[in-house]
């Protein structure tokens, strides 16, 4: 039998001076792997986590951001073209589609004045505008003195969400759209808080579902719902009640005052 020191005995001894056989070793190994994992884990929550924190602030805050800066310069080419016709004489009525055809007014909303444009499409609407509908039931413009439904369309949240407020409207609410040369006011009659996205028939020249049977000057507003979805639409019905001729001033009716 080989002789051992009290220093031999020492090394293969246990803190509690027993032998130290090698298993406690062996139970650390696994341990050490399963907390290595579990951080890693949590530091993917984490960074996954902030991922999708940047992309709520891009969508509901930076895109914001830039279509309203989008929407306030060519709110302010329109205007100044509306200046410049009139000093130079321009026609009544003059419409440039792809500038903008006039403003949308809606207190109720307290969204100031919102620019409208022509089309529904993403590339539009992004730009933190309203747009008339041309697809798949053609608007009627109010400028064309025609009957019919002047639909519009804007976004609820991100992009400017121009129509965010939209649930705030109720029966009897003024909605004006401004033009070059004329105001015209609605009278908001009925509202639809929700319809499927694939309903078009809201959008109609004559729009049963708001309770008409007749054909009328009509304004319709849609926007996507719940807020921060896109699984339903929002609908608002207005009828026109008046027009105001424009004067040097650009006053506003009494419903803007």
């Amino acid at each position: 039998m080989a002789a051992t020191t009290d220093t031999d005995q020492q090394e293969h001894a246990g803190e509690d001076g027993r032998p130290d056989t090698g298993t406690g070793r062996s139970g650390r190994g696994p341990r050490r792997i399963v907390a290595r994992a579990v951080s890693v884990f949590g530091e993917l929550l984490i960074t996954a986590g902030l991922v999708m924190g940047l992309f709520v602030v891009y969508s509901l805050w930076w895109t914001n951001v830039v279509a309203d800066r989008a929407a306030d310069q060519q709110a302010d080419k329109v205007r100044d073209n509306w200046a410049q016709d009139r000093v130079g004489g321009g026609g009544p009525g003059a419409l440039d589609t792809k500038a903008g055809i006039g403003f949308l007014h809606v207190p109720a909303m307290g969204e100031g004045d919102v620019l409208v444009e022509k089309g529904t499409s993403m590339k539009v609407l992004n730009d933190g505008v309203a747009g008339y509908y041309t697809d798949p039931v053609k608007a009627t413009l109010p400028t064309s003195d025609k009957k019919g439904n002047f639909s519009l369309a804007a976004h609820r949240d991100g992009h400017g969400a121009k129509f965010h407020n939209i649930d705030k409207i109720e029966k009897g609410d003024p909605i004006v759209f401004e033009t070059k040369d004329t105001w015209y006011v609605y009278k908001t009659y009925a509202v639809l808080p929700e319809t499927s996205k694939y309903n078009v028939e809201v959008l109609g020249g004559i729009p049963e579902e708001s309770g008409k049977k007749k054909a009328g000057h009509y304004i319709t507003l849609t926007t996507c719902t719940p807020v921060y979805t896109s699984r339903y639409r929002y609908v608002v019905w207005g009828e026109l009640v008046r027009t105001e001729k424009v004067d040097e001033d650009r006053t506003p009716p009494e419903e803007l005052r």
